[in-house]
This record gives structure tokens, sequence and C-alpha cells, in this order.
């Protein structure tokens, strides 16, 4: 049997691409332009809707007209109230809305582009607001118009991140969608504002005027919307290069040719071809994608996790909880929790931009774990819950510690999850893997809103303690499994997944790494070409 031997050699080089700039490169080349923030601001509203009709509910649970309405008569006090159910009902029908909205939202961004979703969504709004308004002692009702708004608001939560996360410039992308938060709060804030100033009211513009405002919002971001550009991203994916190509200078302040305007296309363009080399997205490949599961269940985890800080344990709330610990107008009390919350916030949008997503994360959810500590067991074994004047200490404590609370939730975790989760995943998947996540968030919101009565009927303050190790729980989830974003392209934080970057050092990680590790394995192959022997049997 004879053998012929053949030898590999390597004649030809093979050339290769030039490199294009770095992360830092693009970074540093893109600047803060008025059309940008514009940007920013506008798709924002869609947070100031969620937080403003947040907000005015805890506050109409207390007016004269409402509760004569809606409550329920008690004949042998002559009081008012609402029972555990009801209140649940309306409070947690609005969050049930936009669990359903999350999930559909996707869907309509894909179809109809990222701008149109979101107006759609605020008609929702539009439609849910005039059967509220126009209930006269219907509590269902009412109710079901917080069901329909809820469909608009659940759809815009997950349309405007995507939106920003898309047509922001690096620079300000995590900044940009924080804002999203912040405007939830300075919703929550201006309802607060607003029922305080017609609470005394004993007709039905007392929530009349407050609910009928949600209306002017909802017109301003539906036509407002229609005024920017579409996401580079999305219009890149539509076949529209030279308007992706445009958009992203125009946001960056940039020539349409320059340098890091041409890496951000190749990018775009790398990304959509490989998807395009595989076979058509099914959406459940947001669990079986390459290194989606991962990704796909921390989005969810994180999103869960915001509602599970028990932030909105005091919005939804507020005033009754402080008007059991002896306050004489707990609207004052709402206002001053609603002015911290809106002031940490703007300290929450430096944190995004000067630190780690990581840090920032770990340190709030530990701070918010202590201050419920505190809040559940003064609030169990030390405030006198029969007569609550007679432990004013307790009360001030508990006063304080809510706002310390705030303060670390705006400021953390109010701001940041949502870019966060903006950013974990790759536009394959964006629009469903961002839906389910951001269902996730609604899901909890509305099992708090209904539950959160019963429960603190049964266990008092002792339900800070859930809260409380929900947080601790968190910051080892941040710390064993979330990769730090901060100041990264999309497209190379999805690298970053792909190739199991450690998150514990993942803040320093450099994307030379990619271009280093991949030299050194074709030197390697190369090398193997060249000496290796291939035998071919020769009958």
């Amino acid at each position: 049997m004879a053998f012929k031997r053949f030898q590999k050699g390597s004649a030809e080089q093979t050339s290769r691409k030039p490199e294009g700039p770095s992360a830092a490169a693009i970074v540093a080349e893109q600047k803060i332009t008025a059309i940008a923030v514009f940007l920013g601001a506008v798709a924002s509203i869609g947070g100031f809707m969620f937080g403003y009709v947040s907000g005015q509910i805890s506050g109409f649970f207390d007016m004269e007209d409402y509760g004569r309405r809606f409550g329920e008569h008690n004949a042998a006090t002559g009081s008012i109230t609402f029972s555990a159910a009801r209140q649940g009902a309306i409070v947690g029908l609005l969050p049930a809305g936009c669990l359903f909205g999350s999930l559909i939202a996707g869907n309509i961004a894909d179809s109809l582009g990222r701008r149109m979703a979101i107006s759609v969504s605020a008609l929702f709004c539009c439609v849910g607001n005039i059967i509220e308004i126009s209930s006269q002692s219907s509590w269902p009702q009412f109710a079901v118009g917080r069901l329909v708004t809820g469909l608009g608001i659940g759809s815009l939560s997950v349309a405007v991140p995507m939106y920003q996360s898309e047509s922001s410039p690096a620079i300000l992308r995590g900044l940009l969608i924080s804002t999203y938060q912040l405007f939830i709060t300075l919703g929550i804030w201006t309802a607060e504002m607003i029922n305080y100033g017609t609470h005394n009211m004993t007709t039905s513009a007392s929530w009349r005027i407050p609910n009928g405002l949600s209306f002017l919002w909802s017109l301003i971001l539906g036509a407002g919307i229609l005024v920017l550009p579409e996401s580079p991203r999305h219009a890149y994916r539509k076949g529209r290069e030279d308007e992706a190509r445009r958009t992203i200078a125009r946001l960056a302040g940039l020539d349409i040719n320059a340098a890091s305007v041409n890496q951000q296309i190749d990018d775009i363009r790398a990304k959509l071809d490989e998807e395009r080399a595989g076979e058509a997205t099914n959406w459940y490949e947001i669990f079986t994608g390459p290194r989606m599961l991962y990704r796909t269940l921390l989005g969810i985890t994180l999103m869960a996790g915001q509602q599970l800080t028990g932030a909105n344990f005091f919005f939804y709330y507020g005033t009754t909880i402080f008007r059991a610990t002896g306050l004489s107008d707990s609207y004052v009390t709402q206002i001053i929790l609603g002015s911290v919350n809106v002031f940490c916030t703007f300290g929450g949008l430096y944190v995004v931009k000067k630190c780690g997503r990581r840090n920032a994360l770990m340190a709030g959810a530990a701070w918010m774990m202590v201050c419920f500590l505190v809040y559940s067991f003064v609030g169990h074994f030390k405030l006198d819950q029969t007569n609550p004047a007679n432990t004013p200490a307790a009360g001030n404590v508990l006063i304080v510690f809510s706002c310390l609370f705030i303060v670390a939730f705006a400021t953390t975790w109010g701001p940041l999850v949502w870019a966060v989760v903006a950013e974990l995943y790759p536009a394959k998947y964006r629009a469903p893997a961002m839906a389910i996540a951001t269902a996730s968030n609604w899901l909890f919101n509305f099992l708090m809103s209904f539950f959160t009565r019963f429960i603190t009927d049964a266990i008092d303050y002792l339900y800070g303690l859930v809260f409380a190790g929900c947080c601790a729980v968190l910051v080892l989830i941040v710390f064993f499994f979330m990769i730090e974003s901060k100041d990264r392209s999309l497209e190379e934080i999805d690298t970053m997944y792909l190739m199991h970057v450690n998150p514990i050092t993942s803040s320093k990680w450099d994307e030379k790494h990619l271009s280093e590790n991949s030299d050194s394995s074709e030197r390697q192959s190369r090398q193997n070409l060249d000496h290796g022997e291939e035998h071919i049997e020769i009958p």
C-alpha cells in the first residue's frame, strides 16, 4: 500500500481588514447634542405618565367625593371605607394591564417601528383615561379604565427604553435611558402635588382634575414622538441605511462619514449579517439562542427585582401607611417622599454617568435592605399601632428611614435597571426579550399592589422583611451574574456575553482582548497548517 505526502504551504498571507476605532475612541469622538437630549426627554414622557397614574391613585382613596362614589358605606359607623379587595382591584388592574401591554409591545415595535409604537401606546392611554373620568358611581368602570390605561403604559415601558437604547449615542445612552425613571419620579411628584391642591374639594373635581390631566400627557407624547427620527438600528434593519447613518451622525453631532459613524454602521451590518446567515428567528429563541437563556433570565430577575425592592409599597399605599403613624395630613408626607425621590433621581443620573452599573446596584440593594430592617422592626415592636400619637419617636423613625430608602432606590435601582436591561440583548432578540423582562416587572407590580393590603393587615410592618430579604439576594445576583456595560456599544456588550466574560472582572475587559485572542488563534492555525502533513491513501 502506497502513500503520497502533500505539504501545505503558506505562500499567500491573508490580508487583514484594518481595525476600526475602539469603543473608547467612539465615545470620545461623540458630542452631547440638543437633539439627543430632546429625544430622551420626549420619549421619557412615557415614564412620566406611568409615575403620574401611579402617584395619583394613593391620594384618591382619602378624597371625600371619590370615597362617596366608589367606596363602601358602613351603616354602623357612618364612615366610608375601601375593603382590601376593592382597593387592591382598583390599584392592581393598572399593572395587570401593563403586564399584557408589555407582552405585545415587542411585536408592535417591530412591525410599526419604535416611534409609531410609542404614539399608538399613548392613544391607548387616552382611551383608558376617558373611561376613568366618565365613571359616575361604578368602581368596576373606573378599574377597567385603569386596565386599558395600563395596556398603553405597559407597552410604553418596553418601547421607550428600546427606542432610547437604539437611538442614543454611547456617551449618553445610560443617562438618557435613565431619564425614563427620572420622569417616573417627576410624574409621581406632580400627581402628589395636584392631589394636595384638590383633595379638600367636596365635588368630583377633587379627583377628576388630576385624572383628566393624564389626557394631556398622552397627547404631548403621542404627537411629540413623531417629530423625532426613527431608531437607526430599526431603520437599518428595514433597509434604510442612509437614514440610519444620518440619524447616528445627527444625534452624536458628527459628520455622516466620520470614522465612528462608519464603525457603528459596520457593527450594525455585521450583527445583522450574522442574524440573516442563520434561520428565521422564533420567539422561543430568547431562551435557546446563543447565550440568550442566561440573559433572558437575568433581565427577568433584574426587572422583577426592581419591584421586589419594595419601592412601590410606599408609592401605592403611602397615604394609608403614614396615616397609621399618626400624621394629621398624610398628603404632606407623600409630597416629602416624592420630593426626595425626584431630587435623588437627579443624583441617580450622575451615578449612571460616572459610576459603574454593578457597584451602584449592589450598594443600593444593601442600603435598601438595612432601611427595611429598621422600618420593619421599629414599626412592629416600637410603634403603638392602636394610638400612634403615644409613640411619636417611632413614627419619626419610620418616616426618616422611608426617606433614606427612597434615596437609595432613586439613585440606583430606579434609573439603572432600565438602562441595564435595555443594553442586555442583541438586536435580533431585543424586542421580545425586553417585553418578557418588562412583563416580569409588571407582574410583581400587580402582585404587590393587589396583595399588599391583605398582607399588611395580617403581619403589619414585618412585611418589610420580605423586601429586605429580596434586596440581599439582589446583591448576590448582580455580583455573580451581571456584566459591567458602562460606556460600551450595544454590539460590544453582546460580544462580552457571547464570550462568557467573567462578570466579576468585566469592568476591566477590553475589546482589544478579542482581537489579540483572534490574532493568536489565527497564528496558531497557520502554524499547524504550515507544518502539518496530510496523508492520502492511493489505491
